[in-house]
This record gives C-alpha cells, structure tokens and sequence, in this order.
C-alpha cells in the first residue's frame, strides 16, 4: 500500500539563514525514522522577500525534488502566504510551519500519531509561556485571545499557533473560504472539526529577527476582531443610545431649572467637555462603521489573494 503524504507548507519572508537549518532539522527526524508512516512533501512560499530566500528555494528544490516553492511577485503578508502553500499542497496530510525552528519540529511524530489514529482531523500547538517577548507586548496579547473569545463565535485559545496538522478533509473547508480578508487563526477555529491540542515552550528564532512589530501585531489584531465579529457596530450603537438618553436627561434638567431658577449663565469649560464628548464617541463610532465598509470594499473588488512570480 502507498504511504500517504504529509506536506510542509513554510510561508518565509526574509529567511535565508533560517531556511538550511530547518530543512535540515526535518530530515534528520526523516532519517532517524520517526516520519516513516508518511513521504514527506515541501511547499515552501516566499512573500517577496528582500533577501536570498528565493535562491535557497531554488538550491533546496535543485537537490530534492520533493521541494517545491511559490514566490509572490511582492510581499502580500502571511495570511497569503499560508493560502498559497495549502492550495499548492498535495498531502494526504498538511502541516504549516515556521522557518524559524519557533515551531519545535520535534513535535512532528507525535502529532503525524494522533492524525493517523483517526481520532482526530487536527492537531494544534499553543505555547504556554511568552519568555523573550516584551511584557507589554504578551499582555495585549493575552487580552485580544480573551476578548476575541468572548465577542466572538471561533474557537482562538490564547498561545494559539498557526502550527497546526491538519488532513485533507481540514484543508479543503478552508480552502473553500475565499474572503480576501483572511484571520488564520479564527478560520482553523471557525471550521471546527475534532482537535488536539498540543502544548510546547516558547523557542527563540534559531537566526534573523523578527518581522511582527507591535504595530502590526495591533493592526493584525483589529483585523482579527473585524472578520470574525459584529460586535464593535453593537457597541456603537449602545454607545449612540446612551448619548441620546444622557442628551434627554440634560434637556429636561436645563427646562426644570430655566423655569425655576431662571436662566443663569453657566461656564463654557463644562460645555466644551461635554461637545468634545460627545464628538469623540461619534468619530469612534464613525471608524469602526468605516473599518467594516473597508473590508466590505476590498472583498466586493474580487482582486487574488497573491500573484505568482516563480514557482515550481
């Protein structure tokens, strides 16, 4: 009988010292047997990177025929770059993973175990600590897992990563979500299907930096609140009714005191907070409604999620 085929979908940007050393580290577990129920398939997704990474692509694919890649004609972000690697993927079996070696590929034969076992279509990692990352930066984190838990309908468990095994079956019912506005992490919840867990320490990049600042972090973070939620425009809406009710209270305390006291002269400093107010609630309400007709905007242009400018 042929063995089923697991696919390792990489999205890289910038990472050419990375990429030897997890090639590498995948085939040493090969080689020491531990991925032996499976052969192993390589997709690899360059987002337009401004180094080598290409041309590491090409010397890995030159070597090893089970190496293939994508390279976008410029830097379309993650989201894409995992898009582009499941729809390229031709496993029985799919894992995304980082270069980085931040995503342990020690875990590989345990969660290949689970999948086989039939008893469950995913296998999710999450890290149980966030050593090496800035303080402010985990606790923001920590509170957009909870916050999208609660205003939302998609399973996101905080330390959630998009490494993740998923079989064909997962792969195919989020591939069949085309939204141009993509939130990995809300879509593996979204779709359901029965899944494992996993859980590892953080593990720092075995080479370059980084490429999520706190900035994008927050911009991803508003975008995953967006896609995967309405609750913002209900809160708008409260925020409107509440004005209005306190602007009724107002208007009935100044007719009462006009035709009791008279009309004194009150202080402009109270006026102008109450008008700043007032108009800082309607602006905040006004960007929220904006950010949702954005995404509705950029999704009714139909425009691909990326465009290939190599691949093989």
């Amino acid at each position: 009988m042929d063995k089923k085929i697991l696919t390792i979908v990489v999205p890289c940007y910038n990472e050419q010292e990375s990429l030897p050393l997890f090639y590498q580290a995948i085939i040493d577990l090969e080689k020491e047997g531990k991925l032996n129920p499976v052969d192993l398939e390589f997709v690899f997704v360059d987002d337009g990177s401004r180094d080598n990474t290409l041309g590491v692509f090409r010397e890995l694919s030159a070597k090893d025929d089970r190496v293939h890649y994508v390279s976008f004609s410029r830097n379309f972000g993650k989201e894409a770059g995992i898009y582009a690697g499941l729809e390229k993927s031709k496993g029985d079996y799919v894992v995304i993973m980082d270069a980085d070696l931040q995503d342990p590929p020690a875990m590989l034969p345990e969660m290949l175990s689970y999948i086989e076992s039939g008893e469950y279509e995913c296998v999710a990692t999450r890290r149980v600590d966030r050593k090496g990352e800035p303080p402010i930066r985990s606790w923001f984190a920590r509170k957009f897992y909870r916050l999208m838990n609660k205003i939302s309908n998609a399973d996101i468990v905080d330390g959630a990563r998009d490494y993740q095994m998923m079989t064909r079956k997962v792969v195919d019912a989020i591939l069949s979500m085309k939204e141009y506005n993509r939130f990995s992490k809300g879509i593996f919840g979204w779709v359901g299907f029965k899944r494992k867990w996993l859980e590892f320490e953080n593990v720092e990049r075995v080479a370059g930096e980084t490429k999520w600042s706190f900035w994008k972090l927050f911009i991803y973070a508003i975008d995953g609140i967006v896609a995967f939620s309405t609750t913002p425009l209900i809160m708008a809406s409260i925020f409107g009714l509440i004005m209005c009710l306190v602007a009724f209270v107002f208007i009935i305390v100044i007719i009462v005191r006009t035709l009791i006291f008279g009309d004194p002269t009150s202080g402009w400093p109270s006026m102008v907070c109450i008008i700043l107010l007032v108009s800082g609630i309607q602006l905040l309400c006004m960007g929220i409604l904006g950010e949702y007709l954005a995404k509705a905007y950029l999704e009714t242009k139909n425009r691909p999620k990326y465009l290939v400018q190599e691949e093989r």
